[in-house]
């Protein structure tokens, strides 16, 4: 009896142990331990990559390894980046950045230390021929250290480095060379590097005629950009390159102290940027090396730890023998066995105890550990994340109506400011909408992070969802232009080029988004954005899931319809005036894809295009257009084209496009204008 009595002892006291074990590791979990503690060694993480120039021969991932943004594109025939991009009809005013896909960690968070860098790139700065103007130079090109991959700065003296929707909490770092003078901008001439912390204004500026260089002789010149983070101190040297090899300046343009922790977050993102304005300039960057060394902190067990404590503990407790029974008399095996009852009951009642209070707990908590693990989970910048109802209730002002952006059949749009700073929209969906569309919540919640997770300049952000107090809503990028209905169906005038760039535009995300095997369900007018270049933007993305039917299937479905809509859109776009007008016009004209079709049959295109547009317009570029429009409303077993077909029609205008019947096709499923979809027959509902 002894002998059971101290197996079944030493097990309780073992549980009890596992217990106060892991009351210690939630302990250290909620107070880490410092990190200049005794158990910490500081390591170097280092991150280098190379282009040795920009041709796709060269560089097969080259298309995943840099992200162009804006007016900018490969050059293969020259192996350059090169900004603008010299096939637009008008490079003035434009502005584009090249920027490498992957954030590079840039700031150790716990000592506030930058990480250091080393990068050079050989650059040509050629005055382009569109231009009366062009002897005189643009505007210059910057090296450019930004929190996000997907902000395009303004034209002009901005160098594509700041926008409006930039504020004050927007950290950028940019080396800039400058062909311009800009005297509100402190700039001493039209051939000088300055270094910009946060603002347009330079902190630095250096003259390189003191050097016996010009910026825009267009020379190849090659810049050297060293920072050494500990010792917060930046080296600049600029040189003329050979095609053999590249001089070495060995007197510095400008090596001082510079700190540059406060614009830094821990991740960033590096490349170019540039811009042209009255006068234009084609920037090259030929080649790019970068190399980055951060510190960083391992942590290492120590024998001083709670842990460590409690497992020597039980060491030393499992090894003692409590003392031997052979001198016991005959009156003790009744306390024993007392002893042994008492411990089998309280063993009993504190696993059953610790049994239901833990599934209690689990049961009523899980939601809220889930989501406060994933709240705090640390992440790189940019990356689609979690928000508890509160954080978004709090960034709207309780869902103000005076934060209210606009509503559909789905819910509500709220325009909100994050706890640092970032502006965002809100779509709230209604719990009507849920209940009869979005019965499989998880369904739906996969589907909205699968589109949280896809990346490209056409698509607006999404920042994150939200699943929480019976909610579900989706956090998208603010874009202060807002909507193109506002544009279009407004009282202002958008000129063609702006429109042929919105087609173009939506075209290219469109098509990106069905390469992902994904469809956005819900195009129109509202839901395509402009930010501040007036690039648009796909975004209120539709998140209907179809019934038991295969994702393929689905998407086959649903893509389908998504180039059917984007031909009405071109008909608005083209037309200026919305696709059903229920009460004005002639009855013939109300509904714009037949009255579309109707002028097709006549061969009286013309009349569809917007005559408040003027004579600006390219009549002949706008009746291509819009025919690659009728094109999309075919049926799909009748000539209607992939996005893929789309986007190649509208880059090659000269490329011949199927010819369209005289008379448009019955279609399978006829366009209902009360519905913004198509394909209801599969219950795929827009």
């Amino acid at each position: 009896m002894i002998g059971i009595s101290f197996v079944l002892s030493h097990a309780a006291m073992a549980s009890l142990s596992n217990i106060l074990l892991m009351f210690c590791l939630l302990n250290l979990l909620a107070f880490p331990v410092s990190v200049h503690s005794a158990g910490e060694v500081p390591i170097n993480v280092t991150k280098h990559f190379s282009f040795y120039n920009f041709s796709f021969s060269n560089n097969p991932r080259l298309v995943h390894d840099m992200k162009l943004l804006g007016s900018a594109k490969f050059s293969n025939e020259k192996g350059a980046l090169q900004i603008p991009n010299e096939s637009e009809e008008d490079i003035r005013h434009q502005a584009g950045r090249g920027i490498y896909s992957f954030p590079i960690r840039l700031l150790d968070p716990s000592t506030k230390t930058p990480a250091s860098f080393q990068t050079t790139f050989s650059f040509q700065m050629n005055n382009s021929t569109a231009s009366e103007q062009a002897a005189y130079g643009g505007s210059g090109l910057t090296f450019i250290i930004v929190p996000d991959e997907f902000t395009v700065g303004r034209p002009g003296p901005w160098l594509g480095m700041l926008n409006d929707a930039c504020e004050n909490d927007y950290k950028a770092v940019a080396v800039e060379f400058d062909t311009r003078k800009n005297p509100e901008f402190g700039d001493l001439n039209d051939n000088h590097v300055g270094i910009n912390l946060g603002t347009i204004v330079s902190t630095k500026v250096i003259n390189v005629s003191d050097v016996g260089l010009s910026l825009n002789d267009g020379s190849v010149h090659r810049a050297w950009i060293t920072y050494d983070g500990p010792q917060r101190r930046m080296d600049i040297r600029l040189g003329r390159a050979n095609q053999e090899d590249y001089d070495y300046p060995p007197k510095p343009l400008f090596s001082e102290s510079m700190d540059l922790s406060p614009f830094l977050n821990e991740y960033m993102f590096v490349g170019f940027s540039a811009s042209t304005g009255n006068h234009t300039q084609i920037h090259n960057i030929l080649s790019w090396n970068f190399t980055s060394t951060s510190q960083a902190f391992l942590r290492l067990p120590s024998s001083e730890t709670c842990q460590g404590k409690i497992l020597l503990e039980n060491s030393t407790a499992s090894t003692e023998v409590p003392p031997t029974s052979h001198k016991s008399s005959k009156n003790e095996p009744p306390r024993s066995f007392l002893i042994f009852v008492a411990a089998v009951a309280l063993a009993l009642a504190l696993f059953l105890g610790f049994y239901f209070i833990s599934k209690h707990r689990r049961n009523a908590a899980k939601l809220n550990t889930s989501v406060e693990a994933e709240l705090h989970m640390p992440r790189p910048p940019n990356k689609p994340r979690r928000f508890a109802f509160s954080q978004l209730s709090s960034s709207t002002r309780s869902f103000s109506e005076i934060e209210l952006l606009g509503s559909d059949n789905r819910g509500e749009y709220y325009r909100g400011k994050l706890s640092n700073g970032s502006q965002v929209a809100v779509k709230r969906f209604s719990a009507q909408f849920l209940s009869t569309h979005g019965s499989d919540k998880k369904r739906l919640l996969k589907e909205i992070k699968g589109v949280s997770h896809v990346r490209h300049p056409n698509l607006l952000l999404v920042r994150g969802w939200c699943q929480d107090n019976h909610e579900i809503m989706v956090v998208y990028d603010f874009v202060p232009n807002g909507s193109l209905d506002k544009w279009l169906f407004g009282a202002g005038v958008l000129p063609w080029t702006r429109r042929f760039k919105v087609i173009k535009d939506v075209a290219d995300g469109l098509s990106f988004l069905h390469t992902k095997q994904l469809a956005h369900k819900n195009l129109k007018c509202s839901s395509v954005f402009l930010d501040v270049n007036f690039r648009a933007v796909l975004g209120d993305f539709g998140f209907v899931l179809m019934g038991a039917e295969s994702k393929h299937f689905e998407s086959q479905v649903c893509q389908g319809a998504d180039v059917f809509e984007f031909g009405v859109l071109v008909l608005e776009v083209i037309a200026g005036r919305v696709r059903d007008e229920k009460e004005e016009g002639n009855p013939e004209e109300r509904n714009l894809l037949d009255y579309a079709w109707n002028l097709h049959q006549i061969d009286e295109k013309v009349k569809l295009v917007d005559r408040r547009m003027g004579s600006l317009i390219n009549l002949e570029q706008a009746i291509r257009v819009l025919e690659i429009g009728l094109l999309c409303t075919l049926n799909e077993n009748k000539g209607r084209p992939s996005m893929e077909q789309v986007v190649e029609f509208l880059l090659n205008m000269d490329k011949p496009i199927p010819e369209l019947p005289r008379t448009r096709p019955v279609a399978l499923f006829p366009y209902n204008s009360a519905n913004t979809g198509l394909c209801n027959a599969y219950s795929c509902t827009f």
